[in-house]
């Protein structure tokens, strides 16, 4: 009899934060030295909510991680 495992959709979630997070923060890294002139954008927003989204989606990934079935 075969046995299915469902992997749980954080895990997804968690893969999808990871991918976003990477691609802001490279972007916002690559703006750094010359940034944007909205209002509050000396504090480089991208830099900080890419590295926070990787962080995130990384902690998701290692939570909802599928495990093997023993």
């Amino acid at each position: 009899m075969v046995k299915y495992r469902i992997i749980p959709v954080w895990f997804f979630v968690g893969l999808l934060l990871a991918i976003y997070g990477v691609l802001i923060l490279a972007s916002g890294l690559a703006e750094w030295s010359t940034p944007s002139t909205t209002i509050l954008g000396e504090y480089h927003a991208p830099v900080w909510w890419g590295a926070l989204m990787t962080v995130i989606g990384v902690a998701y990934i290692a939570a909802y991680r599928p495990r093997r079935a023993e």
